[in-house]
């Protein structure tokens, strides 16, 4: 036996290590040691000392930053293709990869206190937290239909447990089950979709896929594996309609989760559909444009218009996700136009960074003022100029930029998506152009009722004692007020975010 051995491993091929750019990989790697770490020493860790975990997970995020910061230094205009082409690293992957890790490290310090003081686990929780947070990192480079798939559900799999983390409250049980129910019936419709495109392509690569639909007419079995797979990213995004898990999954997870969920994993279904526009689906405009054009009309009209009606400000905060989502919808509907198709994919880019330091920033301020008043009614903010003026003019700064108001961030992303809108000049362009700037007043609404309400009203029950906030709660305003100032003074910090000269450079064809 031992002598067949000796003759089979003579006779073997010797053993050859795999030509892999690890350092092209090494974000995706550095994330995968820190949840083995954070899952070792969680498990040796005593109770009392388990705030460290928040601690580790912040660096391990930050750790990640670096080599996405070095591979920017050297990439100089030319992608790093992995596997065949199927997992690109350039200029459009690093920007987002920053993004995620960012969006994950300002959760982690929204969630420390929370989870503390509410006796939740806090091990898991950060596990968790660094899983999805992989899922996004890997889904900017994904360029294949299995990985994104599979980027898909590793972000997704963990946000469905963190949206029922308070497992003694019946509504966070509630909102994890819709979310996980509507998100796997959103998967299924995906993959059968996915599963079509291949079938008749012949390959689940997304360069060859689009190579197969620009060379000819689409035949009913693509244009419905096409349109599937938008219905699929549309539950993701929360787009009308299929947008109705949202408000109560928002409302019933613990406010850090529900943060996470309306900027991490929103963004995340919104990159994956950006690359699979432009890069699978060029010839397949004539399907995808009109679908994408009407939901961003439904979804910004309609997020509006119930967002209105909302007494509880994290549910406001919900439906003003699903509207902001239409805006970020409304230039993917010319993505295939020849004269908007560029500015398209910056206006998507660079309204998913401002959105995330607006979006979050509002979250933090409502957590800060909620560990006060133990109450998520937008009466609860009255009085905060009062008692906390600090406070009231950063809910300020979210609200107004939410709004577009000059000269804060979320102006230069409105601006950025009606430009691109413009640049298509056609009848449709101006149609949901004008429905965006009516939509835009509307908004204006519901965000200045908060800021009415903080400046305004008289705090309930006359209770005007300062406000506590963490130092971690601190930090993260911090980071979010900067961030939603300086974007909007001086919108050259990220105008060029994904404005390339070669469009097809710019996503790794």
């Amino acid at each position: 036996m031992i002598a067949v051995l000796s003759s089979v491993l003579a006779q073997a091929a010797p053993w050859v290590s795999p030509d892999i750019d690890w350092h092209a990989i090494a974000p995706e790697l550095i994330l995968v040691i820190g949840i083995n770490l954070v899952l070792l020493i969680d498990l040796n860790i005593e109770d009392s000392k388990k705030w460290t975990i928040a601690t580790l997970s912040g660096f391990v995020m930050l750790a990640a930053f670096i080599p996405v910061v070095t591979l920017g230094l050297e990439l100089d205009g030319v992608p790093r293709e992995l596997f065949d082409g199927r997992y690109i690293v350039d200029e459009y992957a690093l920007v987002l990869k920053a993004f995620f890790l960012l969006v994950g490290y300002v959760v982690v310090l929204m969630s420390q206190n929370e989870l503390e003081e509410g006796g939740y686990y806090q091990g898991e929780f950060y596990i968790l937290m660094l899983c999805s947070v992989l899922g996004m990192v890997m889904m900017t480079s994904s360029r294949d239909l299995v990985s994104i798939f599979v980027s898909l559900e590793l972000l997704s799999i963990p946000a469905y447990m963190m949206a029922a983390w308070r497992k003694r409250s019946s509504v966070s049980n509630e909102a994890g089950v819709k979310y996980y129910l509507l998100g796997v019936f959103a998967s299924a419709i995906m993959l059968f979709g996915m599963s079509y495109i291949y079938g008749t392509t012949g390959s689940t690569k997304l360069t060859e896929i689009g190579a197969s639909l620009s060379s000819g007419d689409l035949n009913a079995m693509q244009v419905v594996g096409v349109a599937f797979i938008i219905v699929g990213f549309a539950f993701k995004v929360s787009a009308v309609p299929f947008h109705t898990w949202a408000p109560d999954t928002y409302e019933g997870a613990p406010t850090p989760v529900t943060a996470f969920l309306s900027v991490g994993s929103k963004a995340a279904g919104f990159v994956a559909l950006v690359t699979l526009v432009f890069v699978a689906f060029p010839g397949a405009d004539g399907v995808y444009g009109p679908m994408i054009w009407a939901m961003a009309v439904l979804t910004m009209t309609v997020g509006n218009v119930l967002a209105l009606r909302q007494t509880n400000i994290v549910r406001m905060l919900a439906y003003s996700s699903v509207s902001q989502g239409g805006f970020i919808l409304m230039p993917l509907a010319y993505a295939g136009d020849p004269d908007a198709g560029g500015s398209a994919l910056n206006a998507v880019v660079v309204y998913l960074l401002v959105y995330a330091f607006m979006n979050l920033g509002a979250f933090a301020v409502v957590i800060a003022v909620s560990r006060k008043t133990q109450s998520g009614e937008i009466d609860s903010f009255g009085g905060l100029f009062g008692y906390a003026p600090g406070m009231a003019v950063a809910m300020t700064v979210f609200m107004a930029s939410l709004a577009g108001i000059p000269p804060l961030g979320g102006w230069f992303a409105k601006f950025n998506a009606f430009k691109a809108v413009l640049d298509a000049s056609t009848t449709s362009a101006y149609v949901i152009a004008c429905i965006a700037a009516v939509n835009t007043v509307i908004s204006a609404a519901y965000y200045f009722k908060v800021l009415r309400t903080v400046w305004v009203d008289d705090a309930p029950d006359g209770d005007t004692a300062p406000i506590n906030t963490p130092q971690p709660i601190v930090a993260a305003l911090g980071i979010t007020i900067i961030g939603t100032i300086a974007v909007g003074v001086y919108p050259r910090l990220v105008a060029g975010f994904g404005e390339l000269q070669d469009l097809q450079n710019a996503i790794g064809r």
